[in-house]
């Protein structure tokens, strides 16, 4: 019998896998993937997760990441904002950062099952039972569900979000091209809208949301870049210029800005599992990490005080809705408001007169320090 179990092995996941293990809980992970590997994903983190990465022993300086402080947003048409960041943030590939976590945590003492999917997860007399790939089962006192945006196991557990499909796809290139490393730039076009930002290595991470029709209109991923993000000046001097590194790019569907719950069949959901914020937020790493500080302490004391199972639900969700309830509300409404190539027009020139509006809705949608 396991203290826990984590399904998913992303930031939330391997975050909450370190943060049990110092607290000496016997904790499993399983990932249906092997490390280290390239997820979509914009890789900028804010830098209010610094000191919380530290605690847990990740010393984030020795990857080399780049340093972020100035901020870039443009219309469909090219017009432009400049921002200075709060906060500012640093820029990391997940393929570096999430393998680097994974090492810390086996020195912790996690175990992992990789390259394994979870078919089920059971809960009856307190204890859960999660069903694996190969016919294996694992049983412990506390399950959290960290994997990622949506997966077979959203349909067995019949969350509500699951039945309806989502228009948006999210393509991500690494890239090398004559840009500034201190700068996140944010580009909107017909239907969408791409980030590109420095990494380490001297790269950088060109990332976009768009829709599954813009696709079907154009037939191929290049032929819609050249046709829709092209439209955007900044963003086709970006296609023009870039040595891309990838063959061709990570791809995925159905991303879901639905409202889910952070409780299902008495699981703990974390990051993306339990809601994801806008990417033109900016902030969907650091929310994962966050994510997964607040299930180490919740279920920490659940272990600490008698396993009181309502207590942890009680209090993961009022401490989940607390940091990220208001968050996500907001990047619902940035969302609509950046999709549409008129609203984006007016927002962005809207915006270049009212700098206090943009430092607001920075903040509104990110954290403290913790």
């Amino acid at each position: 019998m396991e203290n826990v179990v984590i399904v998913g092995g992303g930031l939330a996941g391997l975050v909450s896998a370190i943060g049990l293990a110092q607290a000496g809980l016997s904790v499993t992970l399983v990932e249906k993937k092997g490390y280290p590997f390239h997820k979509v994903c914009g890789e900028y983190i804010s830098n209010e997760v610094l000191p919380y990465l530290q605690c847990l022993g990740a010393d984030v300086a020795s990857l080399h990441p780049a340093h972020i402080s100035n901020l870039l947003l443009s219309s469909p048409s090219g017009k432009s904002l400049s921002a200075k960041l709060d906060l500012g943030g640093f820029g990391l590939s997940r393929y570096t950062f999430d393998n680097y976590l994974y090492q810390i945590a086996q020195e912790k003492g996690v175990t992992f099952k990789l390259q394994t999917t979870v078919q089920d997860v059971l809960f009856a007399d307190d204890v859960f039972e999660v069903k694996l790939s190969g016919g294996e089962s694992l049983n412990a006192y506390v399950v959290l569900g960290a994997y990622g945006k949506r997966t077979n196991l959203d349909r067995k557990l019949n969350r509500s979000f699951f039945s309806s499909r989502s228009p948006y796809i999210g393509v991500k290139y690494h890239v090398q091209l004559d840009f500034p490393k201190d700068l996140i730039a944010l580009h909107n076009f017909k239907d969408g809208y791409a980030g590109i930002s420095a990494i380490e290595n001297d790269c950088y991470c060109l990332c976009y949301l768009t829709t599954r029709r813009n696709l079907r209109l154009h037939g191929t991923i290049p032929a819609m870049e050249e046709a829709v993000l092209h439209q955007n000046p900044h963003l086709r001097r970006v296609f023009k210029e870039a040595d891309f590194l990838y063959n061709q790019p990570e791809v995925i569907n159905e991303i879901s800005f639905a409202t889910k719950t952070c409780i299902e069949n008495h699981m703990l959901m974390c990051g993306d599992a339990a809601g994801m914020v806008a990417p033109l937020c900016g902030n969907g790493m650091a929310m994962a990490i966050h994510s997964g500080k607040l299930a180490t302490e919740q279920v920490t004391n659940y272990f600490n005080n008698g396993r009181n199972r309502q207590l942890l639900e009680q209090g993961y969700t009022q401490a989940w809705q607390q940091q990220f309830q208001n968050r996500l509300r907001i990047g619902r409404t940035v969302q609509h408001l950046f999709g549409s190539s008129v609203l984006s027009e007016m927002a962005v020139s809207t915006l270049k007169y009212i700098p206090a509006a943009i430092q607001l809705l920075m903040r509104q949608t990110h954290g403290q320090p913790f």
